[in-house]
Formats: structure tokens, C-alpha cells, sequence
């Protein structure tokens, strides 16, 4: 095969991680913490679980991100009213200022992973990328 697709994967992600870690130190919130930022301000109020699907994350991920997003006060943890057993999760005003953190420096990293390429091509990567998702399903964590 002429490509090595995995390693050029992992060590891109690994690249990556590394940059996005960087601009963690600089004020922002780490790639997880972000994703959930992003993910509540369509669905604030949302049940841990459906955040942990949308974030194909498992449940002790989930509990473990929430936990510490929620001593850095970007997220509060509420009971569901409707069923005791299960929580929701709720942006708090320091999480809305991460939130838009978080939103300027993915506009710069998007910019960054696409630069040198056309849109027809990046929609190539996407698909592929995507293709991933369905070709490897989530494995369970417990």
C-alpha cells in the first residue's frame, strides 16, 4: 500500500492533541471539555447520557468530563426531574465565556487544517473521516 493511512492518522491526532493541549494552557478548555461546551449550547439542559452519545463517549467518561468541567464551573450537574436516577448537564456563565473561547480558537484551527486545500478535497477527507465512524462502531466501556 502506498498510503501508511494509520500512522499518518495517529500521528496527525497526536499532532494535534499536542497544539490543541497548547492552546489549553493559554486560557482555553481542553478538546473534551470543549466538545461538551459546544454541545450544550444547542442542547442545554441535556441528559448525560444523550451528551455522552453525542460525544461517543461511555458512561464513565461522560461522568469523569462532567465532573471536572463541573469544578471549573463551565457546567452544572441537576437531577432529572422526571427521573431521579438520571442527570442533566447545563452550561453555566463561565462556561458561556469558555464557550466563545472555544469558538474563536476552532475557527483558527479550521482554518489551519484546511489551508492548501480546496473545499472539494477537504469534503474527500471529511467523508472519509466520517466513514470511520461507521465503519468502527463504539465499543463499550464498562
Amino acid at each position: 500500500m502506498k498510503h501508511r493511512l494509520i500512522y499518518l492518522l495517529n500521528s496527525g491526532q497526536r499532532r494535534l492533541q499536542r497544539w490543541t493541549q497548547a492552546r489549553t494552557l493559554e486560557g482555553g478548555v481542553t478538546s473534551a471539555q470543549a466538545g461538551l461546551l459546544f454541545y450544550l449550547d444547542k442542547n442545554d439542559g441535556a441528559p448525560m447520557s444523550a451528551a455522552a452519545a453525542a460525544l461517543d463517549l461511555g458512561a464513565p467518561g461522560m461522568s469523569g468530563l462532567a465532573d471536572r468541567m463541573r469544578s471549573l464551573s463551565l457546567i452544572e450537574r441537576r437531577r432529572d426531574e422526571d427521573d431521579g436516577r438520571a442527570w442533566r448537564l447545563w452550561l453555566t456563565d463561565e462556561g458561556r465565556v469558555a464557550l466563545e473561547y472555544s469558538r474563536a480558537s476552532l475557527t483558527e484551527m479550521n482554518a489551519k487544517l484546511t489551508e492548501g486545500f480546496s473545499e472539494a478535497e477537504i469534503d474527500v477527507v471529511a467523508r472519509w473521516l466520517s466513514s470511520l465512524r461507521e465503519k468502527f462502531p463504539v465499543m463499550d466501556e464498562t
